[in-house]
């Protein structure tokens, strides 16, 4: 049977850090938290491992080398300019990894490195330039969400909407690795082959007129396996090394004209978006609930997709946002607006049964690869967790505070995923910010 992380000292809610900001209720990274990133600063922008803690980032490739209760695979895998190498050591070096970095942060440290070189291992935030966590060789993308699978669905088939197979198989495809980037940055708007606008028109060809975002949470793998080598779901929970958002943005007009019979192509490949911070599996463990429970005659899962401790255990309970800021908005100095909630818990596959499902072929992952989720929608129309579901592919706009609508995306809006965990006893924490702006296509 499968097994999870468990609570331990680096989850008590009344330990405090040295680091003053960290120790506000409303900031994402609290020591109970310690998110793993890569980033540069002015002063040296060689890509480093770090971990945020309230408003700084602590620079590990320093700290380690000075010593501590680091061992030395960890010293070895903090050289480097990625995440793969600490994630390929597993979880368990994970979390003595995590217990040593939340001793050299803690408030009442009796030996405490960090606190003596503070100006040296410490930066604050805004002066870090975020890279992507991982060197991503493989990225794939899952259908997860059933909620979603329903509302995009209904707009094409509104008597069946969801296909034969969503309920007995994780629906999936390989994505582009090389697209994926930290969430930070522009997206530019596709170029592509829009649909016909009547029967025995030809397509046109220029720039997507039906950019969207999906709302999804994404996952890096840890050891990973060999190739012809599966991942039995009783051990899937322990190749996943850490979670954060997603935005898996699509053009939906190009993506409706290509996805028959083969599914999304360019349409998808032009652009994925990742959080810059990693929140490890060991940091989530007091916000782990159950899977999505299934319906009255919805089938049990074939017997390599359950594991009954994944089935009580399995699920995330993260409460994830999306807000939206328009170029009119900045310009006079409007907040952006949220446009929808959603919840990690209402996906209809867990993680561990992704990584099963994905493996059973003999399918190799490889340390650092990632995963998404699928959009995930929630039950209620205020979740609908991409524009396309959420106007009803356009016919009704999202009205903003100063009067803008919007049925897809326009150049110069920004969309923004936050994700937060709460739960009474605990810290509460987060997962910063995923951030795209959408440019202009270069034609």
């Amino acid at each position: 049977m499968m097994e999870f992380p468990t609570l331990d000292e680096t989850h008590d809610p009344a330990r405090r850090s040295f680091v003053e900001d960290a120790n506000r209720p409303d900031n994402d990274f609290p020591i109970q938290n310690l998110p793993l990133g890569v980033f540069g600063t002015r002063a040296d922008s060689t890509p480093r491992i770090g971990v945020a803690i309230g408003g700084h980032v602590l620079d590990l490739k320093k700290a380690s080398g000075a010593g501590e209760r680091f061992t030395e695979q960890a010293r070895g895998a903090l050289q480097k300019t990625s995440l793969n190498s600490l994630f390929a050591l597993g979880l368990a070096a994970m979390r003595d990894l995590r217990r040593t970095v939340a001793d050299m942060l803690d408030q009442g440290s009796s030996s405490n490195q960090v606190r003596r070189h503070a100006s040296d291992l410490l930066t604050p935030l805004g002066a870090c330039t975020l890279h992507l966590p991982t060197k991503v060789s493989n990225y794939s993308d899952f259908y997860a969400g059933i909620y979603h699978a329903r509302a995009a669905g209904a707009l094409l088939r509104p008597e069946d909407p969801l296909p034969e197979n969503y309920k007995w198989v994780p629906i999936a495809y390989h994505g582009r690795a090389s697209s994926v980037q930290v969430g930070h940055g522009a997206v530019q708007r596709p170029l592509g082959q829009r649909p016909p606008t009547a029967a025995g028109t030809p397509p046109s060809f220029g720039p997507c007129e039906r950019l969207d975002f999906e709302l999804e949470m994404g996952f890096y793998l840890g050891g990973g396996n060999r190739l012809g080598k599966l991942i039995p779901i009783a051990e899937a929970a322990q190749e996943i090394a850490g979670f954060s958002l997603l935005n898996d943005w699509s053009a939906r007009d190009i993506q409706r004209w290509e996805m028959y019979p083969l599914g999304p192509f360019l349409s998808k490949s032009f652009a994925t978006s990742v959080s810059p911070w990693v929140v490890t599996a060991d940091a989530l463990v007091p916000f782990r609930v159950a899977a999505l429970s299934r319906p009255d005659g919805d089938p049990r899962p074939l017997d390599y997709l359950y594991d009954a401790a994944d089935q009580a255990n399995g699920g995330l309970d993260v409460r994830l946002q999306v807000l939206l800021s328009t170029e009119k908005m900045r310009g006079a100095k409007e907040p952006s607006f949220e446009i929808l909630t959603s919840n990690a818990k209402y996906l209809y596959w867990t993680p561990a049964q992704m990584v099963a499902h994905h493996t059973v072929n003999g399918c190799n992952l490889l340390p650092g690869d990632l995963i998404g989720t699928g959009t995930i929608s929630g039950p209620s129309p205020a979740e609908l967790s991409s524009m396309l579901e959420f106007t009803s592919a356009g016919a009704k706009p999202v009205v903003l505070p100063n009067g803008e609508q919007r049925s897809f995306l326009q150049d110069g809006d920004e969309i923004t995923f936050r994700g937060r965990c709460s739960r009474q006893g605990y810290a509460a924490i987060g997962f910063g910010s995923c951030i795209g702006r959408i440019t202009a296509s270069e034609i």
